[in-house]
């Protein structure tokens, strides 16, 4: 990529959805990490069979699940894993993609999905550094681990 890029700021809201009641598992059809870097690819042809996974609600555990240091820490690890593509820069694409996630029992993140779209090259990137993110520590309901579903949006500004 060029040296002289602009500073890109990539502002990130950790979001969770709200479920009402008490914490109750539900079921949510997602996509493989792998399939969703697929389709963001140029190649439309191709049909994808989406998985049905269960994982609890952010706000539905007793505790989160927390990036390795915390959010301050999470922010620095996106600053520095991602790189604004050069073909969105070069268009002056810029945006918001929200992409939603799940943290596993063993604090690895899968299934990584991109909800809303902004261009092909920052979905890609968003879901990229959002797959190579080191483990978290997992949501818990008592002192038990569980999946747990989370959105997050990621900013790409010029």
């Amino acid at each position: 990529m060029k040296c002289d890029l602009k500073i890109i700021t990539i502002s990130l809201i950790f979001a969770c959805i709200t479920l009402t009641g008490s914490a109750q598992m539900r079921r949510i059809m997602a996509l493989t990490t792998a399939q969703t870097l697929a389709m963001t690819d140029n190649s439309c042809g191709r049909d994808f069979s989406f998985e049905v996974i269960e994982a609890y609600d952010c706000e539905s555990v007793d505790v989160p699940p927390i990036f390795p240091g915390g959010q301050n820490a999470l922010v620095r690890y996106i600053n520095s894993a991602r790189r604004y593509p050069a073909d969105a820069y070069n268009r002056r694409v810029q945006g918001r993609v929200l992409c939603a996630f799940v943290v596993q029992p063993d604090g690895s993140v899968t299934h990584i999905n991109v909800l809303r779209s902004v261009d092909p090259a920052l979905d890609r990137e968003a879901v990229r550094v959002l797959s190579c993110m080191p483990n978290w520590q997992a949501g818990r309901i008592g002192e038990v681990a569980v999946p747990v579903y989370c959105i997050m949006p990621v900013q790409f500004r010029l």
